[in-house]
């Protein structure tokens, strides 16, 4: 019997991780010096806590910032930061850490769409007006790594991505706002969550186009994590995942070639009830943060290479809001665990 090495994933949203004094966004003290210590010491806990082998992050404006985490946690000799080269500070970031001695090549950040994706569309029939929608770039580069377990295995394809908020676009900046502010400021929440939806849908396309291009007519295994700002069964999700089959009897009968398995799901075939949260917002309680997973990774799956053993998540935090003060994130932390068990 091969020996089954164990893999896991854990995707982390930072909550704006910067170092002391320094701008995010329109606050331009950032964190205090106190705020920050508190940040670094919780997260460094959770980081121990929850021992992952791939770590995704979202949220990070300052490189020094992880670096001082994994300190405070005494990893650094246990992990490969990935982090980019040419980040100036003033933008957040997507980043990873990944165990020693499992990193292959070089990390790629990856800014712009696909050149060939394209947007427009005549519409199906005569009532349906055209549409064309120009947007060529991720809001956060998204991360993509590889990574190879086992010496006689094949290398994992990882993206750690950060897709666009739901909050509404703010729009009082813009020109035509401006022109005639008594009538769109009636109209700016609805017109500023449209505009945010269509660009996380054009991102989750974007994202959908690379793995396609990449796993399409193979075997090879990819994992997608991170703050996708949806929900399991949302439309985002549905385009990033292709909404494979779910084989719900029977090990080693079903499999989809490009289609990804939301570890959510995965964990509610072992739960009685679903309680997977990520995120509270006035009072409601969804799951924004998510790992994804290829065939490779499907346990009813044809192609199986990896079995899923378990998801963990941490959010017990969430039920305080005052993360700035406690110096937790306001969302969950999710880990999914597999162990090596080819069919």
């Amino acid at each position: 019997m091969a020996r089954r090495t164990q893999l896991s994933f854990a995707t982390f949203n930072l909550y704006n991780l910067h170092t002391p004094g320094n701008r995010i966004y329109r606050d331009a003290d950032g964190w205090s010096q106190a705020e920050y210590d508190k940040k670094i010491t919780w997260s460094a806990n959770i980081i121990k806590n929850t021992d992952a082998k791939v770590w995704g992050f979202q949220e990070l404006w300052h490189k020094d910032a992880l670096t001082a985490l994994f300190e405070e946690a005494d990893l650094m000799a246990d992990y490969d930061l990935l982090l980019p080269d040419n980040h100036g500070n003033t933008k957040i970031i997507c980043a990873a850490a990944v165990k020693k001695g499992l990193l292959q090549g070089t990390p790629n950040w990856i800014v712009n769409f696909p050149d060939k994706m394209r947007l427009e569309s005549s519409g199906d029939d005569d009532q349906t007006p055209d549409i064309s929608i120009a947007i060529n770039k991720f809001s956060r580069p998204t991360l993509n790594f590889k990574i190879k377990p086992r010496s006689d295995g094949k290398e994992i394809s990882v993206y750690v991505a950060h897709l666009k908020s739901k909050s509404p676009t703010q729009l009082w900046r813009e020109g035509w706002y401006r022109d005639d502010v008594d009538f769109y400021k009636k109209h700016a929440t609805a017109l500023g969550a449209t505009i945010s939806t269509i660009r996380r849908s054009a991102e989750a396309a974007a994202l959908r186009m690379l793995i396609i291009e990449e796993i399409k007519g193979n075997d090879n295994p990819l994992v997608v994590m991170g703050d996708i700002n949806d929900a399991q069964l949302s439309n985002t999700m549905n385009i990033l995942t292709g909404q494979p089959n779910y084989l719900l009897s029977g090990l080693s009968k079903g499999g989809s070639d490009t289609g990804l398995y939301t570890v959510a799901t995965l964990q509610e075939y072992r739960s009685l009830r679903d309680v997977y949260y990520t995120h509270v917002y006035q009072n409601t309680k969804e799951s924004l943060d998510h790992i994804l997973v290829s065939q490779e990774f499907y346990d009813s799956s044809r192609k199986r290479i990896w079995a899923y053993k378990g998801m963990e998540i941490v959010n017990d935090h969430l039920d305080n809001d005052a993360h700035k003060l406690s110096g937790t994130t306001d969302h969950g932390i999710v880990k999914a665990t597999f162990e090596y068990r080819p069919i």
